[in-house]
């Protein structure tokens, strides 16, 4: 099966090199969907280029802190530079929405 997704530039260019091996999203219906050996098609929102993926492995977590602490910070897209935030997810999706759906990181690796 083949799932769609849309991505900031920057942690599209992080999979594209693959540096960031691990999509987080919230595992919504549209995520419960997706299996292992399944291919996302991710789309930057910026220049809509696209890349395909292959899913390697698939974790679920209760909350983006347990994500954190079970992934090094480059596998989630973060730069040696930069300090690892749970928090910072908290950009892209409230506290209400992690509690209802729980999280799910998607391990990718580019086709």
């Amino acid at each position: 099966m083949i799932h769609y997704m849309n991505l900031q530039n920057s942690p599209f260019e992080l999979i594209k090199k693959g540096d960031k091996t691990i999509e987080m999203r919230l595992n919504d219906e549209k995520r419960r969907l997706v299996k292992v050996g399944d291919v996302i098609q991710f789309k930057n929102i910026v220049s809509d280029e696209i890349i395909n993926c292959n899913v390697i492995n698939l974790y679920n977590y209760n909350t983006f802190n347990e994500l954190y602490e079970n992934h090094d910070k480059k596998s989630i897209g973060y730069l040696d530079n930069e300090v690892a935030n749970p928090d910072d997810m908290l950009e892209y999706y409230s506290l209400e929405k992690i509690n209802k759906y729980k999280v799910l990181a998607i391990e990718v690796k580019v086709i």
